[in-house]
């Protein structure tokens, strides 16, 4: 082999390996930056958690120890009871009248064509894009103008009003996304209008109403500023949060937090496991 030969062979070489898809390459700016943000994100929440297990006393503001009584003894505080259901009602009828009417306007948003469609759509962004504490204090000046009591029911309809905003966003995209040649199978096999919408349209529809509801009921328990303009007397339990941090917050509020943080965990890992199953039982029937 001549040296121009070898030269040629070298290059060709070097081409070959220059080609070749290389491994993934790890930014360890990133990981970093990344591991910094979720410590800081899950600080709050571990310090929650850790506090709800202190030994009971006035305040729960030190650390004195671990204990379970505040877990044995979760319903020792009345009020702190009283608002946990209060903002478990609210959510739960806010969550299910919003993701009824938000997927009918969803619906009709995507499948129909009637005048005053753009203004409906641009109405139902504004309660996403105006600032909550201009939301509540419009909502209290309008409820004081007409003379109606602030209490439970206020917080309901409030709570309903911009969390349908927040189920048609979640839904439409979800309505886009279905063939509608799906619905008019069943509809040329004779399915009623009933039946085509129980069979066909709500199972399809079911994983985008879901996602709505539970970010839904996320946002109406954990809202605190817009419920302050409505509540009157009624007291919820973020309100009964902020009030209770003047003096001491129990640790029972500590212990309803952390429930709730860990019922939400359980939710979304049960998701993923059935996603996942649903996914490989589609790639073996497929």
């Amino acid at each position: 082999m001549t040296m121009q030969e070898a030269a040629v062979l070298g290059r060709v070489e070097e081409s070959r390996s220059a080609g070749r898809p290389r491994g993934p390459r790890r930014n360890w700016g990133v990981v970093v930056y990344s591991i910094l943000i979720l410590a800081i994100l899950l600080i709050p929440i571990v310090y929650t958690i850790v506090f709800s297990f202190n030994i009971p006393a006035r305040t729960n503001s030190t650390w004195r120890g671990f204990s379970v009584d505040n877990w044995i003894n979760i319903f020792a505080d009345p009020r702190v009871v009283a608002a946990f259901g209060t903002s478990i009602l609210v959510g739960v009828t806010a969550t299910l009248v919003a993701a009824a009417l938000g997927t009918a306007i969803a619906i009709a948003l995507v499948r129909f064509r009637f005048r005053f469609r753009t203004g409906l759509t641009v109405l139902l962004f504004l309660p996403m894009a105006t600032p909550e504490v201009v939301l509540g204090s419009g909502l209290g000046s309008q409820l004081l103008n007409l003379g109606i009591d602030t209490g439970l029911p206020t917080i309901i309809v409030a709570h309903i009003m911009f969390c349908i905003s927040f189920v048609v966003i979640t839904v439409r995209a979800r309505v886009a996304s279905l063939d509608p040649a799906i619905e008019e199978a069943g509809r040329d096999l004779y399915a009623s209008p009933a039946q085509v919408w129980w069979r066909i349209t709500f199972p399809m529809l079911l994983p985008g109403i879901v996602a709505a509801g539970l970010l839904s009921f996320a946002l109406s328990f954990d809202d605190f500023i817009i419920t302050a303009f409505v509540s009157g007397s009624a007291e919820t339990f973020p309100k009964y949060i902020y009030t209770a941090a003047v003096r001491a917050i129990p640790a029972q509020a500590n212990v309803f937090a952390s429930i709730i943080f860990l019922l939400a965990i359980i939710l979304v890992v049960v998701q993923q496991v059935n996603a996942g199953a649903r996914r490989r039982r589609y790639a073996r029937e497929g």
